[in-house]
């Protein structure tokens, strides 16, 4: 089921399709079973790179983050989200100390621009993750052209919003640090 230009529109389609047709709903980030899946990322990782990191991960709703923030709860690494200017739905909440409804603008809103971020994965980014930075429209794109240009890998503008805050500059790794980017996302167009 397609509907909408933005998550939110796609989102009502989808609880749409489920009460008429009682499909299986499964949310893209509030949900236990999908924190719990987007935590089996950072499983990974922590089998690839040394205790002591960071990871940049993009938000949108907050589920892969959730789940990477979860699985890194107490341990040396540190956990970064990245999201849009125009799409601050982890930064307002933090702001606000809850879920609360946010702006739902950029380049990226078709993945990372919810209307907030889901309730189950809020209390773990309060704990967990370090901090939110937001980067611009304009380094997302441009994210994504040297990550074409250089790599060969197509991302969606979503799925480039944690390398454009390395680019751009926003987030300055220490010497020596090991610092891990999520490039994540499945809506790429070239």
């Amino acid at each position: 089921m397609i509907g909408g230009d933005r998550y939110a529109d796609a989102l009502e389609a989808s609880e749409r399709y489920v009460a008429e047709s009682e499909a299986l709903p499964i949310h893209a980030f509030n949900q236990t079973e999908t924190l719990l899946g987007q935590g089996t990322l950072a499983r990974e990782l922590a089998s690839q790179v040394p205790d002591e990191a960071t990871v940049l991960v993009a938000v949108g709703g907050g589920g892969l983050i959730g789940g990477v923030a979860a699985w890194y709860a107490g341990e040396k690494t540190r956990v970064i989200g990245v999201e849009p200017v125009g799409a601050p739905t982890l930064t307002e909440a933090l702001k606000a100390g809850r879920s609360v409804d946010a702006p739902a603008g950029s380049i990226a809103a078709d993945s990372l621009a919810p209307r907030r971020v889901g309730e189950l994965m809020f209390p773990i980014a309060q704990r967990h993750v370090d901090r939110v930075l937001l980067v611009d429209d304009d380094d997302i794109v441009r994210a994504q052209d040297v990550l074409w240009d250089v790599f060969r890998l197509i991302l969606e503008p979503g799925g480039a919003a944690a390398f454009a805050a390395i680019l751009s500059g926003l987030y300055k790794p220490s010497i020596d640090e090991h610092v891990v980017v999520v490039l994540c996302g499945g809506n790429a167009q070239r």
